[in-house]
């Protein structure tokens, strides 16, 4: 099962919203459907109500990103599972798109849509992928990106576990802001260290005379 691409649906969903800088892409039915991706048959059944229930899935999603990076694991679970009890997943085999060289199917296990509505639909390949994703890597595998203000959900696929930011962009930023503020420390310290210096020598001064 393409697990990264499942669990991906999530992260698409989450990133949608930048609640520290006010901005919410996710604001028409031609949003919805372009978080479907190349599952257009999906897309189609999206109307103008999936843009309210998308919203509502978003915020549950990034409370579980949120329990995760702020290390509550449980918490992280039982809001992931509530989700999957609400949006059980349609598993089916399937070859679709996928051959062996002598032209064959190459079976797999596939995520069917859900025949309700949109939204259905996506959260529950959306909970279902995360689930999967935090079951074989680890709960501290979801974060948030620490580049200040961005807090855009991520999955850490890092092979020692040190993925902190969203973006190759957001980690650019962060480390230019950290060099900077080294730089304004050492400044500080050397423009303290010399009046110290000066303080010392008109001290002397006067005790000479």
């Amino acid at each position: 099962m393409e697990l990264a691409y499942y669990s991906d649906y999530a992260v698409r969903l989450v990133n949608t919203e930048e609640p520290s800088r006010g901005q919410d892409s996710l604001t028409s039915v031609e949003a919805v459907r372009d978080l479907f991706g190349a599952n257009q048959s999906a897309a189609r059944r999206a109307s103008d109500a999936d843009v309210t229930r998308f919203r509502s899935v978003r915020g549950r999603l990034r409370a579980v990103f949120e329990a995760a990076d702020g290390g509550d694991e449980t918490l992280a679970v039982d809001l992931l599972n509530s989700l999957l009890l609400e949006f059980p997943v349609s598993p089916q085999i399937s070859g679709h798109d996928h051959r062996a060289e002598d032209g064959s199917p190459l079976w797999h296990m596939h995520l069917a849509d859900h025949p309700s509505n949109a939204t259905a639909g996506f959260a529950a390949i959306a909970a279902m992928g995360l689930a999967f994703h935090l079951t074989e890597y680890g709960v501290d595998r979801l974060g948030l990106c620490e580049a200040a203000p961005c807090r855009n959900a991520y999955l850490d696929t890092s092979t020692n576990r040190s993925r902190r930011y969203c973006s190759d962009r957001c980690a650019t930023r962060a480390n230019v802001a950290a060099y900077r503020a080294r730089k304004r420390l050492e400044a500080d310290r050397s423009a303290g260290t010399g009046l110290t210096a000066d303080s010392a020598q008109r001290t002397a001064a006067s005790g000479e005379r």
